[in-house]
């Protein structure tokens, strides 16, 4: 029987408790979380940009009648109410927190929809028509609605790589060491809000 030095039999213990709590998910399942947050950023990114097009849509709804201006009135409530609810990497977890926060950005979503609708009489309001930055504006909401939709896709798809890893053996052993809970995917609060509005063919 071959007899291990002392430092060698300890060295080889823990080279296979690394091996085995790499297996286990303990650097996996945190990567994938930082992973998930990072492409949360992304989303909080592009809502943000999004929320930043909306003071411009004052100047595009100058030219429209009376009756019209209550549609920019109700974008500028929802943009206020979007900007008022923030959700932070730590409330990933939180059904609640993800709810209220899809809640408010859909509505603003279809506030912007209601802005969508008034571009379609643009022909009774010639004044818009003479707004230099009106197809512009146009083209960066659609492109902003987008880059959303591509924000929300690329998060979930890292949520549910991260879901996996801490719901599945082995991982999950690492997963309960590290204290992961699951993270909440972002989803459509009304039908078809998961699909970007699009305003081509309304001027």
């Amino acid at each position: 029987m071959i007899s291990w030095p002392k430092s060698a039999r300890n060295w080889a213990i823990a080279t296979i408790a690394a091996f085995a709590l790499a297996g286990c998910g303990i650097n996996s399942v945190p990567t994938a979380q930082e992973n998930a947050k990072a492409k949360w950023a992304d989303v909080q990114a592009a809502f943000q940009e999004r929320t930043n097009l909306v003071p411009n849509l004052a100047v595009v709804a100058k030219g429209a009648a009376e009756q019209e201006k209550g549609i920019l009135t109700g974008v500028i409530e929802a943009r206020a109410k979007a900007t008022s609810i923030q959700l932070n990497a730590n409330d990933l977890t939180d059904p609640a927190k993800m709810a209220q926060f899809q809640a408010a950005q859909n509505q603003l979503s279809n506030s912007l929809a209601g802005f969508g609708r008034l571009l379609v009489n643009v022909e009774r309001y010639p004044e818009l028509k003479s707004i230099t930055n009106y197809q512009m504006l146009q083209s960066q909401l659609e492109g902003q609605e987008n880059r959303i939709r591509v924000a929300i896709r690329d998060y979930n798809g890292a949520v549910q790589d991260y879901n996996t890893r801490v719901r599945t053996f082995p991982e999950m052993i690492g997963g309960a060491i590290r204290g992961a809970k699951p993270m909440v995917p972002y989803q459509a609060v009304t039908p078809g809000s998961e699909v970007a509005p699009s305003l081509e063919g309304k001027l």
